[in-house]
């Protein structure tokens, strides 16, 4: 473990059940599935797990319930080799799970419960940022812990990585203390009310202070900067299943910074590491090893 650079990640982990179909229903139904995989999920368990397989350590941060769905979780954790220090159990509170479909092009819905009377349990945060903890990564699932653990890597000097899904209306101390904001393009459409991730960055970058970027799928990623935004490309890929892959992508960019790397050289190797997810079936089953994304990065076409 000595030298490996270490994430906080701090938000939902869930158990996931995934259905593979041909088509999305449009109405009430029955379907048959082709293909089942279950499993850890969430969008900070995913990005996580997906640290330890490129060779970081990965620390997480989260409540449940005090249910057989969190042991599950927890246990999925432990084999990715993510150490879960800071876990609130929540008797009789219920932990968070999801059905998903996921369509013959990779598309996928998702039906998620997060149960609304888990109290914050802010007090499992730690004090400071360990020693051995090199960034914080948050998500926008566990609405009152972000801007704290944010705060934490402010104090320690360390980068602060918000995943800025929707809804943002509720995080605005989250999006004013993280040190760098990566939306999704619903989660910028959502905080500044246009879907063209350019127009949007524009408006962002007027309102908040960090390094701010909008991942935008097969597009690529787009990085505010002071002469307009910079579109980093993805890797082409013929996607079996987007499940998780923002997540990857999130957990993938934290760990480059948290190893010292720049911006721009951190979003291509978190294109690429999501876009290899893409490739298999099953949510964060398809998170890729440090060989395969390091194999991968001459493949990404210029900017």
């Amino acid at each position: 473990m000595t030298g490996m650079a270490g994430v906080l990640c701090v938000g939902i982990a869930a158990y996931d059940m995934v259905f593979g179909i041909e088509a999305i229903p449009d109405r009430a139904g029955k379907v048959r599935a082709t293909r089942f995989a279950e499993g850890g999920g969430g969008c900070a368990g995913n990005a996580a797990a997906a640290i330890a397989r490129l060779g970081g350590r990965a620390v997480y941060a989260g409540r449940f319930g005090a249910d057989a769905i969190a042991e599950r979780i927890l246990e999925d954790l432990g084999r990715e080799g993510v150490e879960p220090r800071h876990v609130a159990k929540v008797a009789g509170g219920k932990s968070s799970i999801s059905a998903i479909m996921v369509d013959a092009g990779g598309e996928r819905l998702i039906v998620n419960f997060r149960d609304p009377d888990l109290p914050e349990c802010l007090d499992i945060l730690p004090e400071a940022l360990a020693p051995d903890l090199d960034a914080v990564l948050a998500d926008t699932r566990w609405i009152g812990a972000a801007a704290p653990a944010l705060r934490l890597a402010a104090q320690a000097g360390r980068p602060g990585i918000l995943d800025a899904e929707p809804p943002l209306g509720a995080l605005d101390a989250a999006l004013q203390a993280a040190s760098h904001v990566v939306f999704s393009a619903i989660g910028l459409a959502d905080l500044t009310g246009t879907a063209d991730p350019v127009a949007g960055l524009a408006i962002a970058r007027s309102r908040l202070p960090g390094w701010l970027a909008v991942t935008d799928g097969a597009a690529g990623t787009f990085v505010a900067g002071a002469d307009g935004p910079q579109r980093v490309p993805s890797l082409p890929v013929d996607a079996v299943d987007t499940l998780g892959a923002g997540d990857v992508w999130h957990g993938a960019f934290a760990l480059r910074l948290a190893e010292g790397a720049g911006e721009i050289e951190a979003v291509g190797f978190a294109n690429v590491a999501a876009a290899l997810k893409c490739r298999v079936f099953g949510g964060k089953a398809g998170a890729p090893d440090r060989a395969a994304v390091e194999a991968a990065l001459g493949e990404l076409p210029p900017a």
